[in-house]
């Protein structure tokens, strides 16, 4: 699966003059962890999470016993905020390779780009919804991918937590080895197998 199989689109993206409070707002409204953030031409220039926006935002209560000391002063803008610069990846990146990048990162999110112009962007939720598809909208959409590539009638699904059973009424390796490339492109998917399955009738 590629980036742009999974990546939200069109995205929420904020500037860097944007202030503080309204991206907390998206943010909020949205169930974002974190935003692009774009120049005018929409290219990404930073990125802002919500450990950005609440960074130094809240004084320490002295009921807490501590002392209350000097603390920095609250951002104001993204601009102040944002991670910049930021890294993106393009649609045609392997979701693997995605994931990877979000993991070793340490990040929520990542932005999809085309050149440096933001298309989408894809969480760590994105990952999580996909893996936690159900069997009956997965195996809806291995029959339509596989009715599309070699016709109806040809193969029985099976689904169960995920795993693909493909049945092919016809004796094709190659056919075969192109089904469980379709199916093991769906989200959701963890593993498909594709044999021969002899028609009775």
């Amino acid at each position: 699966m590629r980036a742009r199989d999974l990546m939200t689109t069109p995205v929420v993206t904020v500037t860097a003059g944007t202030t503080a409070k309204h991206a907390a707002e998206v943010l909020t409204e949205h169930g974002f962890t974190a935003l692009p953030v774009v120049d005018d031409d929409d290219r990404l220039i930073g990125i802002v999470t919500e450990a950005d926006l609440i960074r130094d935002r809240f004084p320490l209560d002295i009921r807490s016993g501590g002392k209350p000391g000097a603390r920095p002063k609250p951002v104001s803008t993204v601009g102040e905020a944002m991670t910049t610069p930021a890294i993106g990846m393009s649609a045609g990146a392997d979701l693997a390779e995605v994931g990877k990048a979000l993991l070793d990162g340490k990040i929520r999110a990542m932005p999809i780009v085309d050149g440096s112009r933001v298309i989408g962007i894809l969480t760590r939720g994105d990952f999580v919804r996909a893996f936690a598809r159900g069997d009956a909208a997965i195996a809806a959409d291995v029959r339509h991918r596989l009715a599309v590539f070699g016709g109806s009638g040809r193969w029985t699904v099976e689904v169960d937590d995920g795993v693909v059973r493909i049945g092919d009424a016809f004796d094709d390796d190659t056919d075969r080895h192109v089904a469980k490339v379709i199916a093991e492109a769906i989200p959701g998917v963890v593993q498909a197998e594709v044999t021969y399955q002899e028609d009775d009738r």
